[in-house]
């Protein structure tokens, strides 16, 4: 059994004096792991780093089995994530989410893609905690629990929308929230596509994308905590809004 794929690495970890098993996350075989032997060479370490981009090739005996990597590095993002400690720390939410959310060995392509243009824009300061938000919103909605804020859920109307509700995910307006508006979480206006997206609001709106993560991912489908990194770049994000 073998196939050929780009990817970017997700994990590695040590596996016998020379190799290491590796988790990629590519289009058309999605997370996936094998052991690449000689990973601690000169040539392949300093390479090996979580977002990198692999050309992957995958061979075992049977589909089943772990199977053994060979990779060409295609594109390193080390010097662009090492260049700011906000930056790294949303890698490694991001790497740290997709081994937790994705299944093994199950296509994403729609979130791959999203993926890969995410991390081409490590280099962008600027615009990368607005660029990661809109990741969060397409993870949600590749697991099924995309928010649904096109209109409100009480009365319909697509005006005043500042509420989303927990259970749903749908939006809710100042009139339509009435006694339970402090039940529903916050709905900036940077996840309607509108606003100056400045870190605050970015954070506040990664509050809400949380609680699905937190509630329905973590809790109601795997039964466990979601990934500590992702609260780490959270709060990185929030420490700089304060700052400004």
């Amino acid at each position: 059994m073998e196939w050929r794929d780009t990817g970017i690495l997700l994990s590695i970890r040590k596996h016998g004096e020379t190799s290491a098993i590796l988790e990629v996350f590519t289009p058309e075989r999605g997370r996936h792991a094998g052991v690449l032997r000689g990973a601690t060479s000169r040539k392949l370490a300093p390479v090996l780093q979580p977002g990198a981009q692999l050309d992957i090739a995958w061979r075992a005996r049977l589909e089943d089995h772990l199977g053994s990597f060979t990779v060409e590095p295609l594109r390193s993002r080390a010097h662009a994530a090492m260049a700011d400690r906000l930056i790294l720390s949303g890698l490694n939410a991001v790497t740290a989410l997709l081994l937790f959310c994705l299944p093994e060995r199950e296509a994403h392509p729609a979130l791959y893609r999203d993926t890969e243009t995410l991390l081409d824009l490590l280099d962008r300061q600027d615009i990368w905690p607005l660029a990661y938000l809109r990741w969060e919103l397409s993870l949600l909605e590749e697991l099924g629990f995309g928010l649904d804020l096109r209109a409100c859920a009480v009365t319909g109307s697509t005006e005043g929308l500042v509420h989303v509700s927990p259970r749903t995910g749908r939006a809710v307006s100042a009139a339509g929230a009435g006694d339970w508006a402090d039940r529903l979480l916050p709905l900036p206006p940077v996840l309607l596509g509108a606003g100056s997206a400045e870190d605050a609001e970015v954070a506040t709106a990664l509050g809400t994308t949380g609680h699905f993560l937190t509630h329905h991912i973590a809790a109601e489908m795997l039964h466990k905590p979601l990934p500590v990194a992702r609260g780490r770049f959270v709060d990185a994000l929030s420490r700089r809004a304060r700052r400004k």
